[in-house]
C-alpha cells in the first residue's frame, strides 16, 4: 500500500538582475529547468507542457523512488508571473506553483511558491519515517535550484 507525501514550499530572494532579466530566464521553462538539480530528462509534451523525469533516489543498490510528473506552464509579462499546473495522469506526482517578480531597488525580488504531492510506492507504515526524508530532499533541491538561479542572475 503506497502513501502520498505533500510538500509546500515558499521562498523569496533578491537579485541585482532587473525584473525583465529575471522574468526572461524564469519564463523560459527549458532554461529555468536547466538550473534545477537531478533532472534526468525534461520532455516537451506540446502546449508549453513538460514531463519531468528526476534521477532515481537510491541507497546502495536499492532504488527507493523515481519522481515523474508533468506540468503545463503559462507566463504573463504584464504581471511578471510564471505559473504551472499539473498535467493529470502523468507519473507519480502532481506539481503546481508559480514565480512572482517585483522591482526591488535596482534589482528584483523573486518569490517562489510550489506545492507537490508525491505518491510513494512503499507500505504506509513507513510513511512516518520516509515522509520527512522526502520533504527534506525536496527542500534541499529547491535551495540548490535557487542558488543556481542566483548565480546565473549575477552574470
Amino acid at each position: 500500500m503506497s502513501f502520498t507525501v505533500t510538500i509546500d514550499v515558499s521562498e523569496q530572494f533578491e537579485t541585482a538582475a532587473s525584473p525583465d532579466k529575471a522574468f526572461e530566464l524564469l519564463s523560459d521553462v527549458l532554461r529555468s529547468a536547466s538550473h534545477f538539480p537531478d533532472v534526468e530528462k525534461l520532455e516537451p509534451l506540446g502546449g508549453n507542457a513538460f514531463r519531468w523525469v528526476m534521477e532515481k533516489i537510491a541507497i546502495g543498490d536499492h532504488t527507493l523512488q523515481q519522481t515523474i510528473y508533468a506540468s503545463a506552464y503559462s507566463s504573463d509579462p504584464a504581471s511578471m508571473s510564471v505559473d504551472w499546473t499539473p498535467v493529470e495522469g502523468v507519473g507519480n506526482a502532481q506539481v503546481s506553483g508559480g514565480w512572482r517578480i517585483e522591482p526591488a531597488g535596482t534589482g528584483a525580488k523573486v518569490s517562489l511558491h510550489t506545492k507537490g504531492a508525491l505518491e510513494v510506492d512503499f507500505p504506509g507504515f513507513l510513511q512516518f519515517l520516509l515522509a520527512p526524508l522526502i520533504e527534506l530532499a525536496f527542500r534541499q533541491k529547491i535551495e540548490r535550484y535557487i542558488a543556481n538561479l542566483k548565480e546565473s542572475f549575477a552574470k
